[in-house]
């Protein structure tokens, strides 16, 4: 009779996963960690450009993986209007 992790779900359900699972597990953890560090990066830049120092702290030291990021960025950050540049009026081609 086998102890630990293996008597338990067998061999695939070790601590840290085991065969394919420990694969695809270090996969999914690699795209997260990209996935959070891409939104985290937009949120503080923007924060930064915009001079929200509160915000900033809170995104720099909540990891929320990406969430408070996208809300931050889409709904709590002030909206940029682009510059709308006309040509002479009255010209015609």
């Amino acid at each position: 009779m086998q102890g630990g992790w293996e008597s338990f779900a067998g061999p695939w359900a070790g601590p840290l996963g085991g065969g394919w699972m420990l694969g695809l597990g270090a996969s999914v953890f690699v795209l997260v960690i990209l996935w959070s560090i891409i939104w985290k990066g937009l949120a503080l830049w923007k924060a930064a450009r915009e001079g929200s120092k509160v915000w900033f702290v809170v995104l720099l030291i909540v990891n929320t993986v990406g969430i408070l990021e996208i809300l931050y960025l889409y709904v709590f950050s002030k909206k940029s209007t682009p510059a709308v540049t006309s040509g002479p009026s009255g010209t015609t081609m």
